[in-house]
């Protein structure tokens, strides 16, 4: 099992609705889910896709390929690619608290990253992670787009194209296969709760109720509790029935992150109760495997959304 173990220092600000709380210097912490949680996460989203995708889609092979790339960015953060390690960092998580503190989020990043940089602060100790889902999201999009047009070549205006009989389509749903696959990793860590707040591995602020201030509580929970008890049937059986999401995707995957978001001190409650130790209790099972199934209900919902939306003609312009 993959196990990175840089830890690189933030200083992340604690914000309530009096102002500023203070600085909280902590370790981030090397990735959601782990290794185990990130692959039940892709595979039950593959799994769980509905008859109108591609077939190709929904072959063992797809669902092994898409389930293999659950923990892929988590691989890129190793010292031996130092570069790669920092920019793609602030990817994975997004503290809503600071980012909500600078006013309404905007839909394309580097609009965020000017508003961040004019308040005096930097977007890697904030987080990019909506940003990051929002252009895979689109990437897989285009690419399923491309493929409708190999596969019926009388669709679309402005796609590179190749009659259907003689188009190679293998490269295409390679691509597809990937993009889905690397999805599912932020979706997957969007669901963890430590990873939308400041206090993603220990409390900061007011804490009147005694929760750990320690940098343990984020490895602890999504990694030895979550590969000792949680197993895919546990997360299937949570998973919501498969829906198109409506409307604009960034605001629907922003408002997912905030129903993420609702659960963090729950997982603060469950530490101090000792219940991520050895086999947990019954009630901090079941949560984590709700957490797990929301990631994959909303991963398999956006590869679903994905492929419904690439049948729309191309905007001309912006």
């Amino acid at each position: 099992m993959f196990r990175h173990t840089v830890k690189t220092i933030s200083l992340r600000v604690a914000l309530s609705a009096a102002g500023l709380l203070g600085l909280a210097l902590a370790s981030q912490p090397a990735h959601a889910w782990e290794q185990d949680g990130h692959r039940i996460i892709n595979n039950l989203a593959a799994t769980n896709l509905p008859a109108d995708v591609p077939a190709f889609l929904r072959t063992q092979a797809a669902i092994d390929e898409i389930e293999y790339l659950g923990p892929e960015p988590d691989r890129w953060r190793s010292r031996a690619e130092s570069e790669l390690a920092a920019a793609q960092a602030p990817e994975h998580f997004i503290d809503m608290e600071l980012a909500d503190a600078l006013g309404a989020l905007p839909h394309k990043r580097l609009d965020f990253e000017a508003k961040v940089f004019a308040a005096g602060q930097r977007p890697e100790a904030i987080g990019l992670q909506p940003w990051e889902a929002d252009e895979v999201w689109e990437r897989l999009k285009a690419a399923m787009r491309q493929y409708r047009a190999m596969v019926a070549p009388d669709q679309g205006s402005n796609v590179d194209k190749k009659p259907g009989a003689n188009a190679d389509i293998e490269p295409v749903e390679a691509a597809i296969l990937f993009y889905a696959g690397w999805l599912g990793h932020y979706v997957g860590d969007g669901s963890q709760p430590l990873h939308v707040t400041v206090k993603y591995n220990g409390w900061v602020g007011a804490n009147p109720n005694g929760y750990t201030t320690g940098h343990q509580i984020h490895h602890l929970f999504e990694g030895p509790f979550v590969a000792a008890n949680i197993h895919a049937p546990d997360v299937q059986a949570k998973m919501t029935p498969v829906k198109l999401i409506d409307g604009d995707m960034f605001d629907a995957y922003v408002a997912y992150l905030r129903h993420t978001g609702t659960y963090v001190e729950k997982v603060y409650q469950f530490e101090k109760a000792g219940a991520f130790v050895g086999a947990g209790t019954p009630d901090s099972r079941d949560f984590t495997a709700a957490r797990l199934a929301d990631g994959a209900s909303m991963l398999r919902d956006m590869i679903y959304t994905a492929w419904i939306d690439s049948a729309q003609p191309v905007p001309e312009r912006f």
